[in-house]
């Protein structure tokens, strides 16, 4: 009967232990996960690590990423909440959390958008404006021309081959 108890105790006291260590493997795992903000208004996840790679997902502002790795100017990115991922150049990227309720008290630890427009190299509609107010004579409509712009993935594969353009690495 004794050593049946002890058994039992030995058992229970294996099956904590997993667990513990099982929670202490997850506390791990999320102090050392980077995450990572889209600060573009829409980025393209790349299948390889270059820009004339094929989009395989396309991200929005604020989505959260988890950072996998980097490599020569591009982050290796996993979606935080599915399994889907791939490579994003890291301009659009910012490792503070992007704050969508502006009126949040704790606003001051998160990208503003002016920030967030210069860090992304692109206008938002207030930068624009006061561009605009400052320079009431500047033409504005080939640059939002240029915006407007879609390429689809089938025409640069075709503008590639046909110039035997090769992205350096020749990752493509």
């Amino acid at each position: 009967m004794k050593e049946r108890k002890g058994q039992r105790a030995t058992y229970w006291l294996m099956v904590l232990c997993c667990i513990s260590i099982f929670f202490c493997d997850v506390n791990a795992w999320a102090f050392v996960t980077k995450f990572m903000s889209v600060q573009v208004r829409q980025g393209n996840i790349r299948h390889s690590p270059s820009f004339l790679s094929k989009v395989v997902l396309k991200v929005n502002y604020g989505d959260r990423l988890i950072n996998l790795g980097e490599y020569q100017g591009w982050v290796n990115v996993r979606l935080s909440n599915k399994n889907l991922g791939g490579w994003i150049h890291q301009s659009a990227l910012t490792t503070k959390k992007i704050l969508l309720n502006a009126g949040a008290a704790d606003v001051k630890n998160y990208a503003g958008s002016d920030e967030v427009a210069l860090a992304g190299k692109g206008f938002n509609k207030q930068v624009e404006n006061r561009i605009r107010a400052k320079n009431p004579s500047m033409n504005f409509r080939w640059i939002d021309r240029m915006e407007a712009m879609k390429v689809r993935q089938d025409e640069v594969s075709l503008f590639l081959k046909n110039g035997a353009v090769k992205p350096k690495g020749g990752l493509l």
